[in-house]
C-alpha cells in the first residue's frame, strides 16, 4: 500500500516546501534534501528527515520526488556525484516535478529502466497559491504502472491529475501550459495599463472581466497582487524565462512558429535585464511603470 512507502523530496523552494507540508500532514515519512540546508528548517520541525545528498534521499526512499530550478539542476540531481542514479535500486520510482525539457525526461526514463526503476515527468501548474492550497494541476508522462502507484501521493497536493502517455509528454503539456500563460499574462498587463489610462476603477474592472469571457487564472490571481503592489514570486520571472526558452526550442524542433510566445519572452527578458529576475511574473507591469517598454 502506498501509505507505507517512504517518500523522498529533493528541492525545498516556494513550491516544494508546500508540497512537502501536505505530504507530512497526510502521515507520510518524508526525507528531504536542499542545497541550502536552512531552507529545510521549518520542514524538519514539522517532521521531515534531513539527508546529506540526493543519493542518500534515494537510498532511504521508495518514491523520490525532485523539484529544482533548471534542467541543469535536474541533470545534477540525477546524474551528478552523490546523485540519484549513483545509488540505483530496482523497483524505486523517481518523479520529476520540475518544469524541464522533454529530452531530459526521456533520458531519465531510459536510465531508470536500465536500473529496473520507474520514472515519471510530472510538471505542475498553479503557482504558490495552488501549492499552498494543495490544488496544483499535474501533467504526467512516463510509466503507467508507476503513475497508478504514485497517484495517491499526487492527490495530497493536486486536484487535477492527468496521465499523458510516454516519457516527455508531461513536459510537452507543461510547455503548452506556459505558452497559454504567456498570452494571459501579457493580456492582463496591457489590460491594466489601458484601464489605468482610461481612469477606470480597477477593482470594478477586475470583477467585471472575471465574470465574462475575459476570465482567466492570471487575471483572478495576479491582478489583485498588482493592485496591492505585491511582486513577491509566486513564480519567478527567471524561471518563466527558462520555460519560455524551452517552449520556443521545442517549437523549433517541431518546425512551428510561435510569434506571441516569442514576444512575451522578449518582454520578460527586458524586465530581467533591468533587475527584476527574482520578482514574480506579475511584475511585468513594471515595464510600463518604469517606462522600460
Amino acid at each position: 500500500m502506498i501509505m507505507k512507502q517512504k517518500v523522498g523530496f529533493i528541492g525545498t523552494g516556494v513550491m516544494g516546501s508546500s508540497i512537502i507540508k501536505h505530504l507530512l500532514k497526510r502521515g507520510y515519512v518524508v526525507r528531504v534534501y536542499s542545497r541550502t540546508k536552512e531552507k529545510t528548517n521549518e520542514l524538519i520541525k514539522l517532521g521531515a528527515i534531513w539527508c546529506e545528498s540526493p543519493g542518500m534521499v534515494a537510498q532511504e526512499s521508495n518514491v523520490i520526488f525532485t523539484m529544482v530550478g533548471y534542467p541543469k539542476d535536474v541533470e545534477e540531481v540525477y546524474y551528478g556525484e552523490n546523485g540519484i542514479f549513483q545509488h540505483p535500486q530496482k523497483n524505486k520510482i523517481v518523479v520529476d516535478l520540475t518544469t524541464s525539457t522533454p529530452t531530459l525526461a526521456k533520458k531519465i526514463g531510459d536510465t531508470a529502466a536500465k536500473h529496473e526503476m520507474s520514472s515519471l515527468d510530472a510538471p505542475v501548474s498553479g503557482g504558490d497559491i495552488g501549492a499552498q492550497k494543495g490544488a496544483l494541476t499535474l501533467m504526467v508522462g512516463g510509466d503507467k504502472d508507476a503513475f497508478e502507484k504514485v497517484k495517491p501521493l499526487f492527490e495530497c497536493f493536486s486536484n487535477s491529475i492527468e496521465y499523458h502517455g510516454k516519457h516527455g509528454n508531461g513536459q510537452h503539456v507543461k510547455m503548452a501550459n506556459q505558452i497559454m500563460i504567456a498570452g494571459t499574462m501579457t493580456g492582463m498587463t496591457e489590460m491594466i495599463v489601458y484601464a489605468q489610462e482610461a481612469e477606470l476603477d480597477l477593482e470594478k474592472v477586475f470583477k467585471t472581466l472575471n465574470g465574462g469571457a475575459a476570465q482567466n487564472w492570471s487575471l483572478e490571481n495576479y491582478a489583485p497582487r498588482i493592485l496591492k503592489k505585491d511582486y513577491s514570486p509566486g513564480f519567478f520571472i527567471k524561471h518563466f524565462l527558462k520555460d519560455l526558452s524551452i517552449a520556443l526550442d521545442e517549437a523549433e524542433k517541431l518546425e512551428i512558429e510561435l510569434p506571441a510566445t516569442k514576444m512575451a519572452k522578449d518582454l520578460y527578458e527586458k524586465l530581467s535585464k533591468n533587475g527584476y529576475s527574482d520578482y514574480g511574473t506579475q511584475a511585468l507591469i513594471k515595464l510600463w511603470e518604469k517606462q522600460i517598454i
